[in-house]
């Protein structure tokens, strides 16, 4: 096993100090590694080291620049730091240079959400669930965003296919129920609300719209 995949498994471990210091190794070893700078950079995001963590990742995007998870990672780290306009630059260039990863296009959509261009995210976050067809919460987002851009009857689809795929995702639950009270589906809609408060008792805003809907059918 290389020095990368060594530290690999001590990062799977959370075993930081381990990791790093067989990443900074395998960068002595071979000052061109790539790879190793990226690994080295996602050990330190995961300590909170980020200006540290965006040099190794800036290095590795020197040495080669179409090291996409330099990219992608750089991304990641922005988007936590809610830098997304930083961020959509990040994941489209991976994109760009090849990174077909649902992880990504989620990513990319996700940033376009945050900068208000929903319409704009909405092909990226398809993609997303084409690619990440059992995460439930990719399934969610895309839903959301069509909800939002007022493509009711699709947001509905995409919302009750994320509840299939996780039956505990309230906030799905309470969505559905306001797309269904949207098309005046008040039985449905009622149902949603109260699936969303059997998973969370406190859901605020699905128990303010079962209050709405129970008050427009007496």
């Amino acid at each position: 096993m290389d020095k990368n995949q060594t530290g690999i498994e001590y990062m799977k471990e959370g075993n930081w100090e381990a990791a790093a210091k067989v990443f900074m190794e395998a960068i002595e070893e071979n000052p061109d590694d790539t790879v190793a700078y990226i690994n080295f950079g996602n050990v330190l995001t995961a300590v909170g080291e980020t200006e540290k963590a965006m040099n190794f990742y800036d290095k590795a995007i020197s040495l080669d620049s179409s090291a996409v998870s330099a990219y992608y990672s750089k991304g990641s780290l922005f988007y936590e730091m809610e830098r997304f306009a930083e961020a959509k630059d990040m994941f489209e260039q991976a994109a760009k240079k090849g990174m077909e990863s649902g992880d990504n296009y989620f990513m990319l959509g996700m940033c376009l959400v945050q900068l208000d261009q929903g319409r704009l995210a909405l092909p990226y976050l398809q993609r997303s669930t084409e690619l990440l067809k059992t995460d439930a919460e990719a399934f969610f987002q895309y839903g959301l965003c069509l909800a939002k851009e007022q493509y009711i009857d699709e947001a509905i689809i995409q919302l009750e296919h994320s509840v299939s795929l996780d039956s505990s995702h309230a906030d799905a639950f309470y969505n559905l129920g306001v797309a269904y009270g949207f098309k005046e589906e008040a039985a449905k809609a009622l149902d949603m609300f109260n699936r969303a408060l059997e998973i969370e008792p406190g859901h605020l805003l699905a128990g303010h719209g079962k209050k709405l809907i129970e008050e427009s059918i007496g």
